[in-house]
Parts: structure tokens; sequence; C-alpha cells
């Protein structure tokens, strides 16, 4: 980045950074507060990197000028805040997810750029192995159950939600959304956002979207047993409920929802797949040359990012296991039997095809 960090001012380095994180296709901004000085970074495909060090003074002049933005409290420093804002780039709008937090040496910020050019991508370009992007275009197609993506908080699991979503828009399906927040506008269906302080959460929330004659439903994330199980109910009658949870691998899912307390006689015949994603660099152009000698240790050898997933579909055999409680081995035993490939699987494949670098898949798979 061509700036000198400590010669311009609040206003001109929040633009400068805005401007170049879009160039770059950089996710979140962090500025962390140190004795002397402030610690700036950036996430990169999904890897955090130091940016510079910049002032007391020119930090207090950024934070300013995002508080104003975001329509921040100036006067509170001792408590997290929340808020967002906009900004045009190019033939966009970017949304900026601001957040606070009261540190040891100052106010910590953290600025999540959610970029539609990043957030909107078409179900064929998100790098799914054939057969997988296959099966999940015929899963969203079908006419109720419900289907999972799981993984850690960026992996990319929003991103493939909307992108099945724009695969059964148009076709003559209402589709709505419950999100926290919206992050992405998608043109021909409906988005609603969760409001906590009136008590619009996702639990009663879901309830009142099907009071709306929903085709196809978005569930942004199942945190309870209220919302895991209206969410099941839901597929159960005559509707497709796409949601997220928080767990490793596909297996696990199913035992977090019954850890939930999720009836497993309800859960079987709704749930239709599972799928578990994370995010690995891919290699630029010249690095995945045959007899290339790039460093797999260094950030200039990767140019974008692809997901690293396994599908795991509800077969009968998969229900029944479900039915009787089975183990998370027991399950991927049986799976595998019938084809089911893991993340490390695939990962394995994308290594040789010199999509990615072994060192990447050991980052992000168990």
């Amino acid at each position: 980045m061509n700036i000198n960090f400590q010669t311009v001012d609040g206003e001109t380095l929040l633009r400068v950074l805005q401007d170049e994180c879009v160039k770059e296709g950089v996710s979140d901004i962090h500025l962390s507060p140190e004795k002397n000085e402030v610690r700036l970074e950036w996430r990169l495909h999904g890897v955090l990197l130091p940016l510079a060090r910049i002032s007391r003074v020119h930090f207090d002049e950024l934070m300013r000028r995002v508080k104003f933005e975001s329509k921040l409290k100036m006067n509170v420093t001792n408590i997290p805040q929340d808020g967002q804002y906009t900004f045009k780039s190019a033939d966009r709008v970017v949304n900026v997810r601001v957040a606070t937090i009261p540190s040891r040496f100052g106010e910590a910020l953290t600025l999540r750029l959610l970029d539609p050019a990043h957030g909107i991508i078409p179900l064929e370009k998100l790098g799914f192995p054939g057969a997988v992007r296959e099966q999940l275009q015929k899963l969203v197609e079908l006419p109720n159950g419900l289907i999972l993506v799981t993984g850690p908080t960026g992996s990319g699991k929003t991103t493939t939600l909307y992108a099945l979503l724009s695969t059964v828009i148009g076709k003559e399906r209402n589709i709505i959304t419950l999100e926290d927040p919206v992050e992405y506008e998608l043109p021909g269906i409906t988005q609603s956002e969760i409001d906590p302080d009136h008590d619009y959460n996702f639990s009663n929330g879901l309830r009142s979207i099907l009071r709306h004659d929903p085709d196809v439903i978005l569930v942004g994330e199942i945190r309870d047993l209220e919302t895991a199980q209206t969410a099941v109910n839901a597929s159960l009658t005559g509707h497709v409920v796409l949601s997220t949870l928080h767990t490793n691998s596909a297996t696990e899912a199913v035992h977090r929802l019954l850890s939930m307390g999720v009836s497993p006689y309800t859960l079987a015949p709704a749930l239709r797949a599972i799928l578990a994603q994370r995010l690995v660099r891919t290699l630029t152009p010249e690095c995945a040359k045959e007899g290339a000698t790039c460093d797999p240790s260094a950030n200039a050898s990767y140019g974008g990012q692809v997901c690293i997933s396994e599908l795991l579909i509800a077969t009968p055999a998969i229900q029944q296991c479900i039915l009787s409680f089975e183990s998370n081995q027991a399950i991927l035993e049986i799976a595998k039997k019938e084809g089911f490939k893991t993340m490390r699987e695939w990962g394995e494949e994308m290594i040789k095809q010199k999509i990615t670098t072994r060192e990447e898949v050991e980052r992000v798979c168990m």
C-alpha cells in the first residue's frame, strides 16, 4: 500500500484503507491499541496479516470518523458498541460492520467489509467439486427438507447459502430470509433482519415467516432448541429450510441438533443434507504451473480462495443412524460406504490439481 500512515489524517486514512481493501479483496480491518502505538492488520484470503503501526493521534482521528459514519456514541469508550455504514466503490455499495471493544490501552476497532463482489457469487464459482455442486443444486430444488451448512466463522457459509438461493430465484418460489444482519441484498426475495431489542429473534421470527406462505426459508443460524425444532417442523410441512450451525464436521451437526433436544423422530425424516466447509487459499497461476518453486508459506504464493467441503446426504441408512442415536464415527463409516468424502480427502484432490497446497489443507482441516 502506497501511503505514509504517519502523515495522513484519519479521514484520508479510512478512505484509502477502504479503497485498498476493495481492490485487494480484504474482508476485515483490525486496529488494536498498544502502549505507544496502534497495530493495524487486515484479513486477506482468510489470513490475518500485519499492515502497519500508526500513532495514537491518527488512530483517534480514524476512530472518530468511523463512529460518526456508523452513528456510535463518541463519548462511550468503556463498553462494546456495534454499528454499520456504507461507502461507494466503483459500481457498487460496500457495507461495513463496525465493532468496538474496550481493551487495556483503549478501544479496539474491527471493520468487516461486506463487498457484494465477494459475497454474491454463482454456485459454480465457489470451487466445489462438480459432484458436490450437482448434488447441492438438486437438493435446493427439492419441494421440502432441511439443508444445513456448517463451519466456523469466516468459512463462507453465508456466501454458499446466497449462491444456493440464487439458483432458485425466479422459479415460482416465494423465498424469505431471516438474518443477523442482512449482509447482502438479493433481488427477487424477501429479506428480514432480526431485532432482539423488539423481541424479533430467530425462533419467533421463523414462526412469523411461516405465516407468509414461503416455499424456501433461510434462517441465518440455529442457536437454540426452539429455532432448531421449528426449522425441522417447517421442513416437514412443505418448506425447504436452509440454515447454519457452528460444527467442525458434517456428522457432528447431527449430534449437535440431537443434544439441543431436537426429536430424532422429526430430524431423521426432515434432514436432506449437511454441508461442512472451510475456505482455503488458492495458488496464483504462476505458482500453479508444473515445476514452480513458490514457497507455500509465503502469502504472495496465493491469489484467492475456494471452498473445501464435505457433503453428507441423509440417505435412508443415515436416517436410521439418527433414529438409533448412532455415534459420529458410526455415521461416518456408513456414509463412506455410500461414497462420502471428507474435507481432507477433497483437499487431497485439490492438492493434486495444484489448486492449493498441503499447508493450506492442514491449516483448515482437523
